[in-house]
């Protein structure tokens, strides 16, 4: 990443911390900034978080390692995410009308993980986030290997946790990642 494009995503990133302190209370920009600096593969990632239209922020650093924690925190799931099936054996397993990729490849392609159920509702006491979309999380080995991934969304004031076939994609369903620095 060039360095005027670095700047451009850490000045976007930093406004972004600033307008949120709710997601991170007691954690400095600072400090996320000296460790975005040692680790430039994340700003990369972080970049295609946001091309994406996550809007990636802070929404806590995880005590055993000190990495801060990045999570897409766009109100719905971001749009350039949308429309894609689960992973690559469900993208082959459609015979037709196939989407243009899987929400596992795409996170992998951006260096990102999707979001455990966990990692969703813990991301939902921060605020209201995928009332109107929905956002594949990551799937249990048992679940995926009888052909079904989970997703969760926001109706009703309450989290809910979905199945569907891990082929099945729509258009307002995409996935949120995270990222540790």
């Amino acid at each position: 990443m060039n360095a005027p494009d670095s700047d451009a995503l850490l000045n976007t990133l930093k406004t972004r911390f600033d307008k949120h302190m709710q997601r991170h209370q007691g954690l400095t920009w600072g400090e996320v900034q000296t460790r975005l600096a040692d680790h430039p593969a994340a700003l990369r990632s972080l970049a295609a978080m946001e091309e994406t239209g996550g809007e990636p922020d802070v929404i806590g650093r995880d005590d055993s390692t000190g990495r801060f924690v990045f999570c897409d925190c766009s109100p719905e799931t971001p749009a350039g995410r949308r429309s894609i099936c689960f992973d690559r054996a469900a993208l082959e397993a459609r015979k037709e009308n196939k989407p243009r990729t899987s929400a596992m490849e795409m996170a992998a392609e951006m260096g990102v993980e999707l979001l455990t159920e966990e990692q969703y509702r813990a991301l939902q006491a921060l605020g209201e986030f995928d009332r109107k979309t929905s956002s594949w999380i990551a799937t249990p080995p048992d679940v995926r290997a009888l052909g079904g991934a989970l997703f969760c969304d926001r109706r009703y004031g309450k989290v809910f946790l979905y199945h569907n076939g891990a082929e099945s994609y729509y258009a307002a369903r995409g996935f949120r990642g995270w990222l540790a620095v």
